[in-house]
């Protein structure tokens, strides 16, 4: 049996993953200590899991703005320590970031206790937690495709993001019975991520009539404090009753992603990998802000392998034509499950495991395996 420290927090992208690797490793009979932070978008979706073992380590996001800037160096300080005493307390073989800020002094820690370091980065371009840390790294997971050139001796695999169990394909007459659907009427499922996403919130609330004049029912997550649960009713074209749903939150993806025709969210690389494993066809907003567009990439690449469709934040204005046009083209629809279908050929849990239990074991490194090679001279 091993021990490892699985650093995860601050979003639903970082911590949805470092849950699925804890499980999957507690049910091989090692120990899984997870890292999350103070955010209530960690505590809502850790207490789902009380069989898991979780510690809030100090940290803040970094920024340039002074008072960021302080905040964040103060709080990354008493992360290092914290990280001493818990690599003391729990004696880890090994230490997995998902990236983020509670990374960095679970990282420093390890690697100043001669503790093996692994990280995943999910996303299409590497974040600047994974970019720096690397350098502290002996194993580096990347999406298929995806370079991070200059760090020598760093090994690398290339797979996919670890997805929870509980998120699976279900049948679609399976979901909306449970979900108390109308299983004869279009559903679309709007998504902003665990932090939500203001403007898709607000395209919701100007579009819902308009959509249930046309038979398509709407179940919206806001994010959290950005909306009340609440059920509404609206006449369709023929009279019928339309319903739409409103959540803050949500702990049942896999069965809104099943019941649904179509998902119109951001583009974050745990929600791209969840619709993946749920074939679930979707139109990607990506958040214009995110660190190094990175979203951009992702549903750029989601595109590219026709599992749905990318509109830019600016053109939501003309959003509810497409999203019209496409619920209801069942052909295309199908077309993009399709290919879905094919996106998820690998079990990244599985790979994940085995690797982290032969660098556990100190076991050479297999040939799936690549040197990250140097920069070349301009």
């Amino acid at each position: 049996m091993n021990s490892f420290v699985i650093a995860c927090g601050g979003t639903g992208g970082h911590l949805s993953p470092g849950i699925a690797l804890a499980e999957a490793l507690v049910a091989r009979g090692h120990k899984a200590t997870l890292l999350i932070s103070h955010k209530k978008v960690d505590a809502r979706l850790s207490e789902k899991y009380p069989q898991l073992s979780f510690e809030r380590v100090p940290s803040a996001p970094f920024g340039w703005r002074p008072d960021v800037h302080l905040r964040f160096h103060l709080r990354q300080t008493q992360g290092l320590l914290f990280s001493f005493g818990l690599i003391r307390r729990v004696q880890p073989d090994a230490i997995v970031g998902f990236g983020g800020f509670t990374n960095a002094g679970v990282v420093m820690a390890g690697r100043m206790s001669s503790i093996l370091v692994a990280l995943h980065e999910a996303n299409r371009i590497p974040g600047r937690a994974i970019r720096v840390l690397s350098r502290f790294a002996r194993r580096l997971y990347l999406p298929p495709g995806v370079r991070l050139p200059g760090r020598l001796g760093l090994m690398v695999r290339h797979t996919g993001l670890p997805v929870r169990s509980e998120i699976v394909r279900l049948s679609r007459a399976d979901a909306r019975a449970r979900l108390g659907v109308d299983a004869a009427q279009k559903l679309l499922v709007v998504l902003g991520g665990s932090q939500g996403a203001g403007p898709l919130n607000r395209w919701v609330e100007q579009n819902l009539a308009a959509l249930a004049h046309e038979g398509v029912q709407v179940w919206c997550v806001t994010g959290l404090g950005k909306g009340e649960v609440g059920v509404r009713e609206f006449p369709g074209r023929s009279g019928q009753v339309v319903r739409s749903w409103q959540e803050p939150f949500s702990d049942r993806i896999g069965l809104l992603m099943s019941a649904a025709d179509l998902v119109l969210s951001r583009a974050g690389a745990g929600t791209i990998s969840e619709l993946v494993q749920c074939e679930t066809p979707a139109i990607l907003i990506p958040y214009p802000f995110a660190a190094d567009n990175h979203q951009q990439a992702n549903a750029v690449y989601f595109e590219q392998q026709g599992g749905g469709l990318l509109i830019t934040e600016s053109s939501l204005a003309n959003l509810r034509p497409e999203v019209i046009d496409t619920i209801f083209n069942d052909w295309l629809l199908n077309k993009f499950r399709g290919n879905l279908r094919r996106m998820a050929h690998e079990n990244a849990i599985e790979t994940i495991v085995n690797d982290l239990e032969d660098l556990a074991a100190g076991t050479p490194p297999t040939r799936h395996l690549r040197r990250t090679p140097a920069p070349q001279a301009t």
